[in-house]
């Protein structure tokens, strides 16, 4: 091997103006104003941070290699203890995260926990979990969180509950001097809003599911048209606006989509009434066949309203975001945002050419949920 010469030093040099050299990994973990306990898959403790150990009341060093339950001291009002009530290793293998959680340290203080389930493949056993213990402050935060979805729930049921009472108070006073077509009027309106509040149950459901992991999907290889054309059916059946089916020259040889139907019809229904409801003109679905191999299907849905401003589309997949005062519960496009990314899929806002929204989603042709 030949000899290394060392470069000459640099007499404009200072060496205390050298570049700081990063922090190593565990370094940056004490930094966190979170503790962090992490578990193998065998169940055993294989990192805990001292801001976590501090909080359980533990040994940093002789916590590593302890079963879980024993490092995890915690408990909730009616004496569980964390890894019994949630069961990580042996609950849904669907799920990813564990829900944030108010509970109870030895000291009787009260903390917020959050957990991811790591795995490999989808599916598959657990392979980490990573604990998050959060300090009490956050506790006022999450009352607030909470506050207000109570409130835009309650907001939301009332409207129909109210109609509901209404009518159904009217038929049972003055049955007998209503005629049949007023009677009819008036049924037709509560099984109407009976479907509203069955609907918006079922999005807050859908919306619970996406945000603790715990979605079920059972995707498959389905026909991209035969979707497309039942979803635009159904949404063309409840409007007297216009609904076109575009399909460029290369969808003729879509390739099938991976996806659940149900789910899905689901996403593209919520997209196409939300254009119908805020949008105005001629509501455009158009079906584009992938650019590359394995690439996803888009299909673009296009209106002609006054679309959504550049600076709040990030905001449009959040919960309750409305725009433009024409109702719904706010919670159609949070969902599909849900639905599509746990397909693997994307949804993105742009402008259409007439001026409206366009909402482009693609859609995945083989499996690439996320793990």
């Amino acid at each position: 091997m030949g000899r290394v010469t060392p470069l000459p030093a640099d007499p404009d040099h200072d060496p205390e103006q050298a570049p700081a050299v990063p922090p190593a990994a565990d370094e940056l973990l004490e930094q966190l104003g979170d503790g962090i306990v992490v578990a193998d898959a065998a169940g055993r403790v294989s990192l805990v941070t001292g801001l976590a150990a501090r909080m359980l009341e533990v040994d940093a060093a002789t916590a590593l290699g302890r079963p879980l339950h024993e490092v995890l001291a915690l408990q909730d009002q009616e004496g569980r203890d964390w890894v019994t009530r949630n069961a990580p290793y042996t609950g849904l293998s669907t799920r990813s995260t564990l829900t944030e959680q108010a509970w109870l340290l030895r000291s009787g203080v009260e903390v917020l926990v959050v957990a991811r389930l790591i795995r490999s493949q989808a599916g598959g056993p657990v392979e980490r979990v990573v604990v998050t213990l959060r300090p009490a402050r956050w506790r006022e935060r999450l009352d607030r969180e909470r506050s207000d979805l109570v409130a835009t729930v309650a907001h939301e049921l009332r409207s129909p509950l109210t109609g509901v009472k209404g009518f159904v108070r009217t038929l049972l006073t003055k049955w007998d001097k209503l005629t049949d077509d007023q009677k009819r009027l008036m049924l037709t309106t509560v099984h109407s809003d009976a479907d509203r509040l069955t609907r918006l149950i079922a999005e807050l459901l859908d919306v619970a599911r996406i945000d603790t992991g715990r979605l079920s999907l059972f995707p498959r290889p389905v026909d991209a048209h035969d979707l497309v054309t039942r979803a635009v059916g159904s949404v063309r059946a409840a409007t007297a606006r216009t609904i076109e089916v575009v399909e460029e020259p290369s969808s003729a040889g879509l390739p099938r989509l991976f996806a659940d139907p149900d789910k899905f019809l689901q996403v593209l229904t919520n997209i196409l009434e939300n254009a119908v409801r805020h949008g105005d003109g001629v509501v455009r679905v158009t079906l584009a066949a992938p650019s590359g191999p394995d690439g996803p299907v888009r299909i673009t849905v296009d209106d002609e309203g006054a679309g959504i401003p550049l600076e709040i589309r990030r905001r449009a997949f959040t919960k309750f975001w409305q725009h433009g005062g024409r109702g719904g519960s706010g919670l159609g496009l949070y969902i599909v945002n849900g639905l599509t990314r746990a397909h693997g899929g994307t949804v993105e806002i742009t402008d259409a050419p007439a001026g409206g929204a366009r909402v482009v989603l693609a859609w995945p042709t083989r499996d690439q949920r996320p793990d």
